[in-house]
């Protein structure tokens, strides 16, 4: 069961810590764990769209980035932003920019952690090595999906409060997320799964994948420092007119 802990675990982690950086105006808890639930629902229609186009894999480099792209990214991105459009961005309390980046965190952590026990779940049953997995992917796939989900998060809290553009923005993050996602994946499919990564050596590629993920993370840190101190300026106005 150690495995199942550690599928878990990083995903609660970065819940956390998203929690605790809404420091104005703090989202209900139930809201929030709707949201998370919504994430882990959002990988069943995923999960059957990849599999139905399962024959785009087919190891060339056009097959191997048409799956990347235009299957796993555009399913699961588009899975997570359906929950965040439909339940989350209708809230009340969803009142400022950076409530966009955590109620995203929130859907993706709840759409990472049921992968995450999916795969280990899978590789512990198969050969045995559900630790090793999820190791592999507390470090890559889990820090991967939240990167995607601030970047979605950041356009779409926008776009709350931009009527006149509300859809191009939100466009824009679902677009952003997908894009992302597609690198992320399209690099480690090079890698495992074409005569590329044979003719590149083991791992140079998911070395690749990695580099895009750290590059997303510091765009992320700056989204959120962004939205951030938007918050900041808003509740003080706020604070300031009731003293008034």
């Amino acid at each position: 069961m150690e495995y199942i802990a550690l599928a878990i675990a990083p995903g609660i982690a970065i819940c956390l810590f998203i929690f605790y950086k809404d420091i104005y105006n703090r989202e209900p808890r139930f809201n929030l764990i709707v949201s998370f639930l919504l994430g882990c629902l959002a990988i069943l229609p995923a999960i059957g769209f990849e599999r139905s186009f399962m024959s785009t894999m087919d190891g060339t480099v056009n097959g191997l980035a048409i799956f990347a792209y235009a299957v796993v990214a555009f399913s699961e991105e588009t899975s997570k932003f359906l929950g965040l459009r439909l339940y989350s961005y209708n809230q009340k309390e969803f009142d400022e920019p950076l409530d966009g980046i955590v109620y995203s965190l929130m859907v993706s952590m709840g759409f990472a952690t049921a992968e995450n026990i999916k795969y280990v779940v899978e590789h512990q049953a198969l050969a045995g090595n559900g630790m090793e997995v999820a190791m592999q992917r507390l470090f890559t796939a889990v820090p991967a999906h939240a990167s995607f989900a601030v970047v979605m998060g950041y356009f779409v809290g926008k776009a709350k409060f931009n009527s006149n553009n509300s859809l191009g923005l939100m466009l824009t993050g679902l677009l952003g997320a997908i894009f992302l996602h597609g690198t992320y994946d399209f690099f480690i499919f090079l890698d495992h799964y074409s005569h590329v990564g044979e003719q590149l050596g083991k791992g140079l590629l998911t070395g690749g994948a990695i580099l895009s993920m750290v590059l997303s993370l510091v765009l992320c840190r700056k989204l959120i420092r962004e939205h951030k101190n938007t918050s900041a300026k808003m509740f003080a106005n706020k604070k300031t007119d009731s003293n008034v």
